[in-house]
């Protein structure tokens, strides 16, 4: 299944955007570097960059790297 992502664009002095990767069964949340030009946000270009760094976290899904958290064990009652 193809990795989606989603993310907002940099809000005041962020110079990072916080982005959700999903393939449908692994949610990978990372900050990325937001693309700026003339000190301005280019939301075409950060989609691009965004859009790289989706393809590395589909490999690293693809070959274990990036797995679904464990979830934590039910208490056992004493």
């Amino acid at each position: 299944m193809p990795v989606t992502h989603t993310y907002n664009a940099p809000e005041g002095e962020n110079t990072t955007v916080e982005v959700t990767f999903t393939d449908g069964t692994i949610t990978h949340t990372r900050a990325v570097n937001a693309v700026f030009a003339e000190g301005v946000y280019d939301a075409e270009a950060a989609e691009v960059r965004v859009g790289e760094v989706g393809l590395g976290v589909a490999h690293k899904i693809a070959v274990g790297a990036i797995t679904a958290p464990e979830e934590d064990p039910a208490e056992t009652p004493e």
